[in-house]
């Protein structure tokens, strides 16, 4: 297959965790999202795609190639944003790119140069660009962790929790940049906010507890709730009913009950979105361990 192949992959660690339990993953070029709760095992899959550790068991393949027995294939067309970047006190933003450039292979100053260009326009970073990226404020050191990602035009690209602690401005500028990387390569996106996933992937996974629980594109997992959900504002004082997820909302609590038939009065039918289809998997998942 082209594109990244995960199979059987498994991760523990020393003090007894294990992270992944046998994660298969296919993904081809386009945007895929990895969505699942804090602790699920998200950063640990990321990481181990990136190489930055090895899995005790289970293969990876990109475009045909082992990367685990050939990791410098892989890392040659690589691209990987963590949650944290850092930075180097008292170097700009043009100067860091440069010299990670260089380390990529962009030993051709002018070629350098114009890609180091062409990155800091993409991200909306071009009047920054003589600033030190130590000052940056968050969304911005957000944007400049994307230009460091795409540099040598990767054909994998890995984001870990990328929009976190953007506003909405920020973070409608770096959906942006990601959905035309996405155009021609794979787009791993990992992420804990559903909104994320539903403006952006054509597929995603759920990972709970190192284990992918649901899997599909958004409309298809969307469909198979169709016509079983029920919602109602319950006033403050009620007791609530037993529920798939529940938000608060004026005058009450809005609660989004999984049934065959209206769960009683003032239920009325819901339209099933990614975020009941990410409940209900954790759900299942839950009530299997229990």
């Amino acid at each position: 297959m082209s594109g990244l192949v995960v199979k059987g992959l498994t991760k523990t660690y020393k003090n007894g965790k294990r992270a992944l339990n046998g994660v298969d993953l296919e993904v081809g070029p386009g945007l895929y999202g990895l969505l699942g709760p804090n602790g699920a095992g998200k950063s640990t899959l990321m990481r181990t795609l990136a190489m930055l550790q090895t899995p005790d068991q289970g293969t990876i393949t990109l475009d045909g190639v082992d990367v685990l027995k050939e990791p410098d294939y892989l890392r040659k067309r690589l691209g990987y944003l963590p949650q944290q970047v850092g930075a180097y006190p008292g170097v700009t933003a043009r100067n860091l790119l440069s010299r990670f450039a260089w380390l990529k292979g962009r030993t051709n100053q002018t070629e350098r140069d114009a890609e180091v260009d062409s990155l800091l326009e993409r991200v909306n970073l071009e009047d920054a660009a003589e600033q030190e990226v130590a000052t940056y404020s968050g969304g911005m050191m957000r944007r400049f962790g994307i230009a460091l990602a795409l540099l040598g035009a990767p054909r994998l690209l890995i984001v870990d929790e990328p929009t976190a602690g953007l506003d909405p401005a920020e973070r409608n500028r770096f959906h942006r940049v990601l959905a035309d990387v996405a155009s021609d390569n794979i787009v791993l996106l990992s992420t804990h906010i559903v909104e994320d996933i539903e403006n952006l992937c054509s597929r995603l996974a759920i990972l709970a507890d190192g284990i992918i629980v649901a899997e599909g594109t958004p409309e298809g997992l969307c469909e198979s709730l169709h016509g079983s959900l029920w919602t109602r504002v319950v006033p403050r004082g009620e007791p609530l009913p037993t529920a798939l997820h529940m938000k608060a909302a004026p005058g009450g609590t809005r609660v989004v009950v999984e049934s065959s038939s209206s769960p009683g009065p003032d239920f009325v039918p819901h339209t099933p979105c990614l975020e009941d289809i990410y409940y209900r998997a954790l759900g299942v998942e839950e009530a299997k361990a229990a």
